[in-house]
């Protein structure tokens, strides 16, 4: 083959897709070689799996550099840096007392990134490392290791049917709204994936389908933490209060809030049949991420090719497209085909720890890429309204799907 075809595959989107199928391939076949992910770091094995995690995880994203054709003398040191920070996050947010608020560690990620870039600034030496958009997108292929097929089936109907319509109403509405209040259609995307979908990974998922702005993306990634928080105590109370029962409730919380650890948390306050619920809800919207971004990818290729001098044909829609998208579905069919549902489940978790590396170092890169008065620029006051607006909205459909599906037609 000639070097013009092997040169095709030499750009971020590609090797950042291999290297994601690569860690997947290596979870299956080489179990044995990745760390479990601590949920505790109290222990010696525990820092231990974290230095595994983080050999893995050097290795394959210093191989995916050199592929680019890019020197390693200033990334190795730099990404260890990067990772230790990112391990302080999680330390931070394992503390009892910050525990019990919900904050989870993507949220101090952020914030740690935010506070360097803001002060001191963004050291020379540790630039080279700074790839959030490298990261996220090793880290959506192996999302796709815990989107089963199998799983959302046991859903039953109504868990699909509701992820369905509350996914695609609030989506459309969010979508709309963004166009009234004169938010730009970029941010309108990831706004209403935030949204409609499942917070944190539906917006990581579609800034990499759009080739998003990784400003836009931190914005987007703290105002649904931030917002996430009081739902997770408030909602609960409003269950009670409303007298709804632990199936509707649950799946109301798990069709409304917006990340997976504040869902489970909510539904412990209300009861255990209540957090099956919430889950069972919140994977079925989970799976409809891949679905979406595929839906989103081909939409603004067609919508970037629409002048007259770049037709949309299949080969500039192709070259436009997305790749990581092709590896999440690649990794969700094998680990939803070829293995039984526990199996898929055990080699998920390893593959899960390593998703959660490569998330933890991206978003202290976001952070790191991100300058404050970004944030506070006015035109954010339109996103923040929009956001709000849309949940709220969320919020009142969800609750009548919810009791539709699991109250009036389950009676």
């Amino acid at each position: 083959m000639s070097k013009s075809f092997f040169r095709q595959f030499q750009n971020e989107d590609w090797i950042a897709t291999l290297m994601g199928l690569l860690l997947v391939v290596t979870v299956i076949v080489l179990p044995g070689l990745i760390p479990v992910f601590p949920k505790e770091l109290n222990t010696v094995g525990a820092w231990l799996s974290i230095l595994g995690l983080l050999v893995v995880a050097l290795l394959v994203s210093a191989l995916g550099v050199r592929l680019l054709g890019e020197r390693l003398k200033g990334f190795l040191p730099a990404f260890v840096a990067i990772f230790v920070l990112s391990v302080l996050c999680m330390l931070l947010s394992g503390i009892p007392a910050i525990k019990r608020t919900g904050f989870e560690s993507v949220f101090f990620s952020v914030a740690l990134g935010l506070l360097i870039r803001n002060t001191v600034g963004l050291p020379a030496w540790l630039s080279p490392a700074v790839r959030s958009e490298y990261y996220i997108k090793i880290g959506l292929v192996l999302l796709g290791t815990s989107v089963l097929f199998g799983e959302i089936l046991e859903a039953g109907f109504f868990g699909i049917l509701q992820g369905i319509v509350v996914v695609f109403s609030v989506w459309y509405f969010t979508f709309w709204l963004a166009r009234k209040m004169k938010v730009d259609e970029e941010m309108g995307v990831m706004l209403s994936s935030a949204v409609s979908i499942c917070g944190v990974s539906a917006a990581i998922a579609t800034c990499g389908a759009i080739k998003g702005d990784s400003k836009k993306l931190s914005f987007v990634v703290s105002i649904v933490l931030i917002v996430a928080i009081p739902m997770m105590y408030l909602m609960p109370y409003l269950a009670k209060l409303m007298g709804l029962s632990q199936e509707v409730a649950g799946a109301w919380l798990g069709g409304t809030i917006d990340t997976t650890g504040a869902v489970v948390a909510a539904g412990k306050f209300l009861g255990e049949t209540a957090e099956t619920y919430s889950v069972i809800i919140k994977s079925s919207q989970n799976v409809l991420l891949g679905v979406a971004a595929f839906i989103i990818s081909i939409y603004w290729s067609v919508r970037g090719t629409s002048n007259t001098e770049l037709k949309p044909t299949p080969r500039v829609l192709w070259d436009r497209f997305p790749k990581f998208v092709v590896g999440f579905m690649l990794a969700s069919l094998i680990f939803s085909t070829c293995f039984d549902m526990g199996q898929a489940k055990a080699l998920g978790s390893l593959a899960k720890g390593l998703r959660e590396v490569m998330f933890s170092v991206a978003f202290v890169c976001i952070g790191l890429e991100t300058d404050f008065r970004y944030i506070f620029k006015a035109e954010n006051r339109r996103y923040i309204a929009t956001f709000l607006i849309a949940q709220c909205f969320n919020i009142v459909v969800t609750l009548i799907v919810a009791w539709l599906l699991f109250g009036w037609l389950a009676v």
